[in-house]
C-alpha cells in the first residue's frame, strides 16, 4: 500500500504542465503505482479543459457533456496514438545494476542514462534533465547497505521504485513518494535493497561519524 503521495499542489502543477522535467518524471512514475493519485489527476486535467475550453454561449449542461466525451476519448485513445518521431521508444525499459534486473515505470522509455558508479553498496546513474543544479538520478542500495545520516542544504525528492528502505521518519514501499528539506536528518537504510529515483537541488550534508570527511566536496559528489 502506497503511503507516502505528492501534495494537491504538486499534482495541480503536474497537470498543468508546469514541472521541471526531472519532477515531472516523478510525478508520472509515481501516477503508475497510485491509482489514487492518477485519479486525482485526471480530475484535475478534466476541470482544466472545462476551464480553457468554456463556452459562455452554449447551454452549460450540453457544454459539459461534450467536454466529458471529448476527455474520455483523449484519456482511452492516448496510448493508441502513433507518434512520429523518427525515434523508435523500446515498448517497456528495465535497468541492470549489481546483476539484478529491475523494469521502470514508462515514462523512463524517453531517458538516458549515465553508466551506473557508485562505491561499496550504494550505486547511482544520472539522468540528463539540462537543469542546471538539480541533479536527477537512479539510485540503487544494495541490500544491507545504508547511506550515512545526513540532512540537506536544499530539497531532496525520492520515488521508491522497487524493494524497501527505512529511516528515522518511516518504512517505504515501491510507488512512495518523498520530499526532504534542511528541517529534516535521516539515515535510509535497507534490508532487502532497493532502486529509487531521486532529484536533489543542493549537496547533502552528512552529520554522523567518517562520512563528515565528505562535507567539503559536496559541490563536486552530489
Amino acid at each position: 500500500m502506497i503511503n507516502f503521495h505528492p501534495d494537491k499542489q504538486m499534482l495541480e502543477l503536474h497537470a498543468q504542465g508546469q514541472l521541471p522535467l526531472s519532477l515531472s518524471i516523478a510525478l508520472s512514475a509515481h501516477i503508475e503505482y497510485c491509482g489514487q493519485c492518477q485519479q486525482q489527476c485526471q480530475q484535475l486535467t478534466k476541470a482544466l479543459s472545462v476551464e480553457a475550453f468554456s463556452d459562455n454561449s452554449a447551454p452549460a449542461q450540453q457544454e459539459q457533456a461534450l467536454l466529458d466525451d471529448l476527455l474520455s476519448n483523449m484519456l482511452s485513445d492516448i496510448d493508441d496514438l502513433p507518434l512520429d518521431t523518427g525515434i523508435n521508444l523500446p515498448s517497456s525499459v528495465t535497468v541492470t545494476v549489481k546483476e539484478k534486473q529491475y523494469a521502470l515505470p514508462q515514462v523512463f522509455r524517453q531517458q538516458m542514462l549515465s553508466e551506473w558508479q557508485g562505491i561499496g553498496k550504494v550505486s547511482r546513474a544520472r539522468l540528463d534533465t539540462g537543469e542546471g543544479k538539480a541533479r536527477a538520478s537512479l539510485l540503487y542500495i544494495d541490500a544491507d547497505g545504508e547511506i550515512p545520516q545526513h540532512t540537506h542544504k536544499g530539497t531532496e525528492l525520492t520515488l521508491l521504485l522497487a524493494g524497501e528502505f527505512s529511516d528515522e521518519f518511516s518504512d517505504y514501499k515501491p510507488g512512495d513518494l518523498m520530499v526532504m528539506t534542511a528541517e529534516d536528518k535521516h539515515s535510509p537504510k535497507t534490508k532487502q535493497g532497493c532502486l529509487c529515483y531521486t532529484v536533489v537541488d543542493a549537496p547533502l550534508y552528512f552529520t554522523k561519524g567518517l562520512s563528515k570527511i565528505l562535507n567539503p566536496i559536496g559541490e563536486l559528489i552530489y
